[in-house]
C-alpha cells in the first residue's frame, strides 16, 4: 500500500468529521438514558412550579398587613390545595413547597413571628423577602428545556423526570468493533514469553468507547498475516458501524492493515498525519462503514482516540464534542527537537495550579497517562514552551 502524503492534523480532523453520519433515533427509558444524546428537543408540558410555591415554612399574608395582628385561617401542607383566600389582616400557616393561597403576596418565616393568641400571628421582623417562587419561574409550558444534541447527565435526568419525559428520544449509539494486531501480543491473562507483550490497546479502547456511551465489541487479537487480518476486519465491519484496529498501519514488512482495508472495499482517505504521537493514523470509509487504523503503541492509540475518534463518534450521535480546557502555567520548560508535527504531551495539574509535564518516555510509555489530568500541544514549528507560560490544557 502506497503511503499518502502527510497531512496537517487539522485537515485530518476535518476529513473525519465531515464523514460522520447520524445513525437515527430511538426511545430510551429514563433509567437507561444517562450519557445518551438527545435526538429531539424536550419541551415542558406544564409550568414549573405549576403554582405559586412557598419557599419557607411560615405564614402566607399580604405585605401591607405586616404591621397588624393577623388572624390565622388554616394550615397549608405541601400537596394540599388552600381552601381560603387571604384578605385584610388574615394569614395562613404554610409549609415549604406548598401552594400559596390567593391574595397572599409574601410568606414570612416562622422564626420572625409571635402569637398573641391561639389563632393570631404578629410579624416581629423588619424587611422580608417574598419567599415565593412564582408559577412558571423555572420552566414555562411549551418552552424548550433541553435541546437536541445534549448529552444527558444526572441533572438532565432530574429535569426529564420533572417534565414527565420518561422515554426521551435519543441517538442510536454507534457499534464499535475493536481489533488488535501483532504476533507479539498475548492476552492480559497470559504470561508473555521473552519476546512477547500483553495486549493493552484493546481493553483501553473498549473502556474509552464505553465511557463515552457507545457500544464496544472486542474482536480479539490477530496475528500479522493477511488471512487473519482480512477475515477479522471483514467480520468486524459486518457487525459494527465503526471499526478501530490498532497496529499494523506503519511502513514495516508486516504492516498489513492498509492493504486489508483496501481489500475490504474501504477507501483510505489518509494514512499519515503530522501529529505526535500517532503519525501513521489511518482513516478509511465505504458507503456505510468507517475504519480507523491506529498505531500499535498504546499512548498513540489512546491519544488519537481522544483527538479524532471520540469527536467523530459523538458527531454520529448528533453531539458536538467540546473537550473541557483550563489555562495553566507550565511548571518547567518543554522542548522538542523536531517541529514538523503537532505534539501532544501528558501533564498533571498541581495543587498550585500549574501544568506539570508527566515523566513521559514516548508513545510506548502507557503508565505516563495514569498520572495525567490532561494534554498540552506544541504546534507545528514550535520548539519549546517556556516555564511559566500559560497554556491550554485539554482535560482527559
Amino acid at each position: 500500500m502506497k503511503k499518502k502524503p502527510m497531512i496537517p492534523f487539522a485537515k485530518a480532523y476535518d476529513i473525519v468529521m465531515n464523514r460522520a453520519v447520524f445513525l437515527g433515533k430511538e426511545r430510551t427509558p429514563l433509567a437507561d438514558a444517562l450519557n445518551r444524546i438527545l435526538a429531539q428537543d424536550v419541551c415542558s408540558d406544564m409550568d414549573i412550579p405549576p403554582f405559586n410555591k412557598s419557599l419557607r415554612d411560615g405564614y402566607a399574608c399580604r405585605r401591607e398587613d405586616l404591621g397588624s395582628e393577623l388572624t390565622v385561617l388554616e394550615t397549608i401542607h405541601a400537596g394540599r390545595t388552600p381552601t381560603q383566600a387571604i384578605h385584610k389582616n388574615q394569614c395562613s400557616k404554610i409549609m415549604t413547597g406548598a401552594m400559596v393561597p390567593k391574595g397572599a403576596d409574601c410568606v414570612v418565616m416562622v422564626e420572625y413571628t409571635e402569637h398573641p393568641s391561639e389563632n393570631t400571628m404578629r410579624f416581629t421582623g423588619g424587611a422580608t423577602e417574598d419567599n415565593i417562587s412564582p408559577q412558571g419561574e423555572d420552566m414555562s409550558a411549551g418552552s424548550i428545556v433541553l435541546r437536541v444534541g445534549e448529552r444527558i447527565a444526572p441533572q438532565h435526568i432530574a429535569v426529564l423526570a420533572a417534565l414527565g419525559c420518561d422515554s426521551p428520544f435519543t441517538a442510536r449509539r454507534p457499534h464499535v468493533g475493536i481489533i488488535e494486531t501483532g504476533d507479539e501480543l498475548v492476552k492480559p491473562s497470559q504470561k508473555p514469553d521473552v519476546s512477547q507483550i500483553r495486549a493493552c490497546n484493546g481493553p483501553s479502547l473498549y473502556a474509552q468507547v464505553m465511557k463515552m456511551g457507545c457500544v464496544p465489541f472486542y474482536f480479539g487479537i490477530v496475528g500479522d498475516t493477511e488471512k487473519e487480518i482480512d477475515n477479522q476486519l471483514q467480520k468486524a465491519l459486518a457487525e459494527s458501524d465503526v471499526v478501530l484496529i490498532s497496529g499494523g498501519v506503519s511502513m514495516g514488512d508486516l504492516d498489513l492493515v492498509p492493504d486489508s482495508m483496501t481489500k475490504s472495499d474501504l477507501d483510505i482517505l489518509f494514512n499519515s498525519v503530522a501529529v505526535k504521537p500517532g503519525k501513521p493514523t489511518t482513516f478509511a470509509v465505504s458507503s456505510s462503514k468507517f475504519c480507523f487504523g491506529l498505531p500499535g503503541n498504546p499512548v498513540s492509540t489512546f491519544i488519537q482516540f481522544e483527538l479524532l475518534v471520540k469527536p467523530f463518534l459523538f458527531k454520529m450521535m448528533g453531539h458536538e464534542y467540546r473537550p473541557k480546557r483550563v489555562l495553566a502555567p507550565i511548571s518547567k520548560t518543554v522542548s522538542q527537537k523536531k517541529v514538523d508535527r503537532e505534539s501532544w504531551i501528558p501533564v498533571a495539574l498541581t495543587e498550585n495550579g500549574e501544568a506539570a509535564p508527566c515523566d513521559y518516555h514516548g508513545s510506548a510509555h502507557v503508565n505516563a497517562l495514569c498520572g495525567a489530568d490532561g494534554l498540552i500541544s506544541l504546534p507545528v514549528g514550535c520548539a519549546s514552551i517556556m516555564k511559566g507560560t500559560k497554556t491550554s490544557v485539554r482535560l482527559l
